[in-house]
């Protein structure tokens, strides 16, 4: 606009006295504005372009006591620069319109450049835009090679993360067979062994205190019922924790559904949670990832996880905002909130700085307490 602009300047008398002009640059314009509605198809792109480039050859036509219009050779560079950039072998339609425009009024007696430059401006023109050209197909040709390896990476990426998962389950499970046939078997020999003991004793001068034995056997029955809740825990699949979220944020790189930058600050890993905490810090950041994934209309989330001085773990989730917009606590973030309020935590959502924020704290469990008890 600023080229066409200094070349409507050079005609004489001021910009209310060249109407024609005026009007023509109107045009000229609505159609360059029509342009992007066509770009998926290119026969009417090619005939729009090449209407706008008759369009500036005849509204920026020279006058016949004027000098040469330097602007108008910078406009039609444009034109031309627009034309191969957006067009493939029908950008020479395009090139032979302004290369008629630019030679036709030497022979017809106006004010035009001199043939021999206007034959190498030409032609250095059309070597750059050729060369620009030949390059651009090589690297979209390199992006699109770049696109299939980084598709194919992900697939392997995802496929090394349920390989995994899965031989993690199988190193559990084989750990709770191990543990069920063995501990498990011999606890409850252990318990027949002692209820054998216990009837034998009976009626005989020294006999074992019976009380002595049933609290063996309580010792053992419960011992027996801890090692089978641990063989069903070990069988199940984590369901929270620290390092539950780490498998989902990875997963979720993998499938690439967002990029996370994901912190851990001194004291978040040894953190002494307890199971409900860890499972509510999960279900959380879960929500908040899911939410950035629906709403947010971005792929870039940054997560953190800090202890500050022992006393209270904190987890931050935050995304930049494309567009502001009032907070609407729905479901997903009521019921995020009542879970961190359940486990003695508190739950903030804030937005500032082009930035959506859901931050959770909760207050850690006293170890040298628990230890005493």
């Amino acid at each position: 606009m600023i080229s066409w602009l200094f070349a409507l300047l050079q005609f004489e008398g001021s910009l209310l006295e060249i109407p024609f002009q005026i009007v023509g640059s109107a045009a000229f314009f609505a159609v360059i504005f029509l342009l992007p509605l066509f770009k998926k198809n290119q026969i009417i792109y090619t005939i729009i372009m090449s209407a706008a480039a008759l369009l500036a050859v005849i509204i920026l036509w020279p006058e016949n006591d004027g000098t040469v219009n330097v602007y108008v050779l910078l406009v039609f560079t444009i034109i031309a620069g627009m034309s191969v950039i957006t067009l493939s072998w029908q950008s020479v339609f395009v090139g032979g319109i302004l290369l008629t425009g630019m030679v036709a009024p030497y022979f017809s007696h106006y004010p035009s450049f001199a043939p021999a430059f206007l034959i190498l401006y030409g032609a250095l023109l059309s070597l750059a835009l050729v060369t620009y050209r030949q390059t651009k197909t090589k690297v979209d040709g390199i992006e699109a090679r770049n696109e299939a390896l980084f598709s194919e990476y992900r697939k392997l990426k995802r496929r090394l993360v349920n390989e995994e998962q899965a031989a993690r389950q199988e190193e559990r499970a084989q750990i709770a067979r191990e543990i069920h046939d063995s501990v498990g078997h011999k606890l409850t020999a252990l318990l027949m062994q002692l209820e054998v003991v216990r009837m034998e004793q009976k009626g005989q001068e020294d006999q074992v205190d019976d009380q002595r034995l049933l609290e063996l056997k309580q010792l053992a029955k419960e011992s027996l019922e801890e090692t089978r809740s641990a063989v069903k825990t070990l069988k199940q699949d984590e369901v929270g924790g620290l390092t539950a979220i780490i498998r989902l944020i990875r997963k979720l790189e993998a499938e690439n559904y967002m990029r996370v930058h994901f912190s851990i600050r001194h004291g978040a890993l040894t953190a002494p949670l307890g199971n409900e905490q860890s499972v509510a810090v999960y279900r959380a950041v879960q929500e908040a990832l899911t939410n950035v994934m629906r709403h947010s209309g971005g792929r870039e989330v940054e997560i953190v996880f800090e202890a500050p001085a022992g006393g209270v773990f904190r987890f931050e989730v935050s995304n930049p905002l494309k567009t502001e917009s009032r907070i609407k606590e729905g479901f997903g973030l009521s019921s995020m909130r009542e879970r961190m309020e359940q486990v003695g935590g508190t739950l903030d959502i804030a937005q500032y700085d082009d930035q959506f924020i859901v931050r959770g704290t909760l207050p850690l469990l006293d170890v040298n307490r628990r230890g005493t008890e």
